[in-house]
């Protein structure tokens, strides 16, 4: 090291501009140090005093003392490549397998695993595993879905959306629908309580205790939901609960029924009584259109919080607990708010059908089954 090292001359700009480096915490430490050695070096101190205040070799104070001088400060921002091993995977290679994993299948399987892939090509499972997040490709997942047939599916589905998004004036917008055959389930063995650091255990073999049915109503406007629980799910329990739905919400306020296309809720009884009850409009979502129906969504918050982890030994405490559901739900309802417009689901299918029309003859369609029910 040479006795007198350059001298750092900063003008007050440069000296904020580094002051406000080292200051962010956004910058990058290899960059603040730089910042230091300089602001050291402008002070006047030697470079053995700054490589032993900085906890660094005296060599790399000296190297951008002289960078600084003849670069300037844009040279504090440049980063040195890497001194590790270079990658030896080249963008064909990686092609190759994201191509291999989009368009071919392994031989007796349904889809690769990085395992297979890897010694497909010759990789490492961590390399595919790497390839796989970098293209976000997830073999071991699937998302179910359906495409409405219904000859009149805008028709219906305006009509449900409308009153979703535009409710009538002076009525009620009631979702109705069952959810039949709720298992009442005891586990063989008693499972552990939830602790620190441990989830709650829960044997994977049960005994089944009988079932029930659950005709449930959402209003839509407040959230609440009139339930009550049948043996059997026919046309008579479900005139039973429009009755107990016709008693439950006194005046004469129209009740706007929003059903999907199950057999019971066109029998000719029902929609006898229907007749006789003008306060009752019906409206019928398209057919496999149950996402239509908002009661669906709270069913889906009554099996995950109160069915599916519970253990009952009765089709009694089955019932028992559907009704304290209920009541606790409706001490604090809240609404499901429906957002999405007539325009952006027509839209979206039409996207869907539009990639189902692409598929070559060749390939694998999905297997639609017909629905007896609904």
């Amino acid at each position: 090291m040479p006795r007198h090292a350059p001298p750092v001359n900063l003008t007050q700009t440069d000296r904020q501009e580094l002051e406000r480096w080292v200051a962010a915490h956004r910058t990058p430490q290899q960059v603040s140090q730089r910042c230091r050695i300089i602001l050291a070096a402008a002070q006047g101190q030697l470079d053995k005093w700054i490589a032993d205040d900085l906890e660094i070799n005296f060599k790399t104070v000296s190297l951008w003392r002289k960078r600084f001088i003849s670069e300037g400060s844009d040279c504090l921002w440049e980063v040195a490549e890497g001194r590790g091993r270079k990658p030896t995977l080249t963008p064909e290679t990686i092609d190759k397998i994201v191509a291999a994993t989009l368009q071919s299948k392994p031989a007796g399987a349904t889809h690769w695993s990085c395992r297979t892939m890897a010694k497909a090509q010759g990789v490492s499972k961590a390399t595919v595993n790497r390839i796989w997040q970098s293209h976000q490709i997830k073999p071991h997942l699937t998302k179910g879905f359906k495409l409405s047939r219904d000859p009149n599916f805008l028709q219906k589905l305006t009509d449900v959306v409308g009153l979703y998004l535009n409710p009538p004036q002076k009525a009620l917008v009631l979702c109705v629908d069952e959810k039949s055959q709720i298992q009442a389930l005891d586990r063989t063995q008693p499972g552990l309580p939830l602790k620190k650091g441990l989830c709650g255990t829960m044997t994977h073999d049960y005994k089944r205790n009988g079932t029930t049915t659950l005709f449930a109503a959402l209003e839509v406007a407040q959230g609440k939901v009139i339930g009550q629980c049948y043996a059997r799910h026919r046309h008579q329990e479900f005139l039973k609960f429009l009755q107990r739905l016709d008693a439950e919400f006194v005046g004469e306020a129209k009740l706007h029924v929003v059903m999907d296309n199950y057999g019971t809720h066109k029998h000719p009884k029902v929609e006898r009584w229907l007749k006789r009850h003008e306060r009752f409009i019906p409206h019928f979502v398209p057919t496999s259109s149950s996402w239509l129906n908002l009661v669906e969504r709270w069913f889906g918050e009554l099996t995950g919080k109160r069915i599916r982890r519970g253990v009952f030994f009765s089709v009694e405490d089955l019932q028992k607990a559907i009704e304290e559901f209920l009541a606790a739900w409706n001490s604090d309802p809240k609404p499901f708010v429906w957002t999405a417009t007539v325009d952006s689901i027509v839209e979206k299918l039409n996207g869907c059908k539009q990639t189902l029309e692409r598929i070559k003859p060749g390939c694998t369609r999905p297997r639609i089954r017909k629905n007896k029910g609904k």
